[in-house]
């Protein structure tokens, strides 16, 4: 059973799990779904992390005893639903293309190295998987996606890139992840997506949510710039 602890005064965090996993990032997605549907007057953000969901709420129309039991009545409705074997996948399956290696994934020939695999072998096994989107965060359409084959689970780089380009396909552990936008980080880069991640402009603002499932495509130099081109003039 999820856990629920007041996180402010507007504010209350369910515990769905310990870890991520596609249970429960199935619960989390039929969670939202129903707050979403049924109490969106004055629930006022919902923020998704690996095993959890941040309700934040409006002060002046409710309070915290109100909110604990709506999420819990959401809780109990949703929980017998997010066990159905094909459950989590009600999202959809988005395809996202990749150019692997060369000065975009800069990464690719090491992670290749320690796994005793050549980088073409590395990037097949990375597009080999069906990936669950765990999270949204810590910017804007940074989807954490689980769970990558232990063969190339990498762990982080022990010096954190100052800039990490928009677009970059990335390792951490066992997830992976593509960049919405230029920013720091400390993940392994294995290539470049030229599908925006997060666009202002554009409904939905994030092509992905909570829920659904990734699949990667291996593409070349030229099919990339076609597509970057073909972005970039929508």
């Amino acid at each position: 059973m999820p856990s629920i602890q007041n996180a402010g005064e507007n504010s209350i965090i369910v515990y769905f799990g310990d870890k991520p996993s596609n249970s429960v990032s199935s619960h989390i997605a039929e969670f939202c779904n129903y707050i979403k549907m049924k109490h969106e007057t004055y629930i006022k953000d919902l923020i998704s992390s690996y095993a959890s969901v941040l309700v934040i709420f409006d002060p002046s129309q409710t309070n915290h005893l109100i909110v604990t039991k709506i999420v819990k009545n959401a809780i109990i409705s949703t929980q017998e639903a997010s066990k159905k074997e094909d459950s989590h996948k009600k999202g959809k399956l988005v395809q996202l293309p990749v150019f692997y290696g060369g000065i975009n994934g800069p990464d690719l020939e090491r992670i290749a190295n320690e796994a005793r695999l050549t980088a073409d072998e590395v990037a097949e096994i990375h597009q080999s998987v069906s990936y669950s989107v765990y999270a949204i965060g810590f910017a804007p359409g940074f989807a954490y996606l689980g769970e990558v084959d232990s063969k190339i689970a990498t762990p982080r780089i022990s010096t954190p890139r100052k800039l990490v380009p928009k677009g970059s396909v990335a390792i951490a552990d066992k997830q992976t992840a593509v960049y919405p936008s230029a920013s720091p980080g400390g993940w392994n880069i294995i290539g470049i997506c030229p599908v925006p991640m997060f666009d202002a402009f554009q409904k939905p603002h994030v092509p992905l949510r909570v829920g659904d499932t990734v699949k990667f495509k291996s593409i070349d130099e030229n099919e990339f710039n076609a597509l970057k081109m073909e972005f970039k003039n929508k």
